[in-house]
C-alpha cells in the first residue's frame, strides 16, 4: 500500500489535504495471525515495538503518519487479544494488555496511542453487546479491523463538558441516519469502523459503529497538536450517516450497572504515560552516557561520575519503577474483578469503585513519572540535548499533551473522596 506525500507541517489547514480520500483497505484475513495467549501477545508487542522505534523520532519531526506501521500492526493479531475466547480471541489478562501499551508506547507514544479507543470500544462491545453482536463485531477484528472511536464534541453552549453533545441518531423513512461532528478521535482517520457516541430518539446515549467507508462519513486530519503528532487525532463529521440497526449498542445501559469499561481505559491511558516515561529516562541514562559534560566545579572527568547527576538518576528510576509497580498492581485488580464476575458472582458497585481508584492511583503515579522524567531529561543531560537533530523535545511534547488527556487533580480527588466519604466514582470513559 503505497502512502501519498504528507505534509510535514502542523498548520490544521494543510493537512487535510493529503488525507482527505484515504480510506484504509480491510485486511485480508488471511494474513491476520491468531495470537494464542499472553505470552504470545506479549512477543508479539516486542518485535513490533522494535520495529516501530527506528523511524519514531522522524516520524514525529516530519509528521509522516503511521499507515503501513499499522497495517503490520493488525497483521501481528495484536487488536484481537482482548478478543473473549469463546469468539476465538485470546483474552490476556488486564495487566497484559496494559503491558503491551507500555512496550509499545516506550517504541513510539504517538503510534502506540492509536489503538487506545480500538480496545476502549472493544471494552464498550464486551459489556453492552448482544450475542450476536459480538459474533459479527469480534469477527471482523479477528480479521485484522481496526477500530477508531469519534471522540467528543469541541466545546460550545451545547457541550459544555466532554460528556455532552449534539450528535443525533435518528429514525427517517430511509432508515437510521447519524449526524454530527466530533473531535479528538485518535485512530478514526486509519480505522475501518468509526463508533460514535450519539442520542436516539428515545433521549438514550447509545454507541454506533459506523463503517468508515459509509456514505456521509468524513475523517478530517486538523489535528494540530504540538505533541503526539502522528496520532491524526482529528475530527469526524457524520453528515446523515446511513446506520444499520444491529451495529447500534445500548450505551445508556452501562450507566447504570458497574462495569470495568471505563477502569480499563483508563489502565490503557496510565500505561502509555508510562511508556513516555521509560523511553525519557533511557534516552537520559544514553545521553549523559555519550555526550554530556561534567560541570566545571565537580571535579569529576565525566558526567556520569557527577554526584548530583548520579542522584537524580538514582530518583527517577525509583519513580519509574513505583509507578510501574501500581500500574501492574491495577492490572491486577481488575483481572482479580473480571474473574469473580466470570465465575458468576457479578461486579457489583464496590468492585467497580475499587477498579476505578486502581486505575486513578495508576494514572497519578505514570502522569507524575512522564512529566517528570522528560523535564528532567534536560536538565541532567545538558544544553546539547536541546538541538534539534536528537528531537529529545518530542518526550515532553508527548508527555504533556497525552497527560492532560484526563486532569489528573480529580483523580487525587477521587481517591480521597472514596477512602475518606465512601463516595464510588461517577460511570463513564474517564473513571
Amino acid at each position: 500500500m503505497s502512502t501519498p506525500p504528507l505534509s510535514s507541517s502542523s498548520d490544521p489547514a494543510a493537512a487535510p489535504a493529503a488525507h482527505a480520500n484515504r480510506i484504509a483497505a480491510w485486511p485480508d484475513p488471511r494474513t491476520v495471525h491468531r495470537i494464542r495467549d499472553d505470552r504470545e501477545a506479549i512477543e508479539r508487542a516486542h518485535a513490533l515495538a522494535a520495529e516501530f522505534a527506528v523511524r519514531a523520532s522522524a516520524r514525529d519531526r516530519d509528521r509522516v503518519l503511521p499507515w503501513d506501521e499499522l497495517d503490520r500492526w493488525s497483521q501481528s493479531g495484536l487488536g484481537a487479544v482482548t478478543v473473549p475466547r469463546e469468539y476465538g480471541g485470546a483474552d490476556v489478562s488486564l495487566a497484559t494488555l496494559a503491558e503491551m501499551f507500555v512496550i509499545l508506547c516506550k517504541a513510539d507514544p504517538a503510534l502506540g496511542q492509536i489503538p487506545q479507543n480500538h480496545f476502549g470500544v472493544l471494552g464498550v462491545l464486551r459489556e453492552a453487546g448482544s450475542g450476536e453482536q459480538k459474533r459479527r463485531l469480534y469477527g471482523e477484528v479477528l480479521s485484522g479491523a481496526r477500530l477508531g472511536n469519534a471522540g467528543p464534541e469541541r466545546k460550545s453552549a451545547t457541550s459544555p463538558t466532554i460528556a455532552d453533545g449534539t450528535t443525533r441518531l435518528v429514525q427517517t423513512p430511509e432508515g437510521l441516519r447519524l449526524t454530527g461532528r466530533r473531535y479528538y478521535s485518535t485512530g478514526a482517520l486509519f480505522a475501518h469502523r468509526v463508533p460514535c457516541r450519539a442520542i436516539d430518539d428515545a433521549g438514550h446515549a447509545v454507541q454506533v459503529w459506523a463503517r468508515r467507508d459509509a456514505p456521509g462519513l468524513t475523517v478530517i486530519d486538523d489535528w494540530s497538536s504540538f505533541g503526539q503528532r502522528t496520532t491524526a487525532s482529528g475530527s469526524v463529521v457524520f453528515d446523515a450517516v446511513p446506520i444499520d440497526p444491529d451495529d447500534v449498542l445500548p450505551l445508556w445501559r452501562l450507566a447504570e450497572r458497574p462495569g470495568l469499561w471505563g477502569p480499563t481505559s483508563q489502565l490503557i491511558q496510565a500505561a502509555i504515560d508510562q511508556g513516555i516515561a521509560e523511553a525519557a529516562v533511557e534516552d537520559t541514562i544514553t545521553f549523559v552516557r555519550d555526550h554530556a559534560r561534567p560541570w566545571l566545579d565537580s571535579g569529576v572527568a565525566r558526567a556520569t561520575d557527577d554526584p548530583y547527576i548520579i542522584a537524580d538518576i538514582g530518583k527517577l528510576e525509583i519513580q519509574l519503577h513505583t509507578a510501574r509497580e501500581v500500574l501492574d498492581e491495577a492490572g491486577r485488580t481488575l483481572d482479580a474483578i473480571r474473574l469473580h464476575a466470570i465465575e458468576g458472582h457479578g461486579i457489583d458497585a464496590d468492585a467497580s469503585a475499587r477498579a476505578s481508584v486502581a486505575v486513578a492511583e495508576a494514572k497519578v503515579w505514570t502522569t507524575r513519572a512522564a512529566l517528570d522524567a522528560t523535564e528532567k531529561l534536560f536538565e541532567l543531560a545538558g544544553s546539547s540535548a536541546t538541538r534539534a537533530k536528537h528531537n529529545l523535545d518530542r518526550h515532553w511534547r508527548n508527555a504533556r499533551v497525552h497527560t492532560l488527556h484526563d486532569p489528573v487533580r480529580w483523580k487525587a480527588h477521587l481517591i480521597g473522596h472514596y477512602h475518606l466519604n465512601r463516595v464510588f466514582p461517577k460511570r463513564h470513559s474517564w473513571n
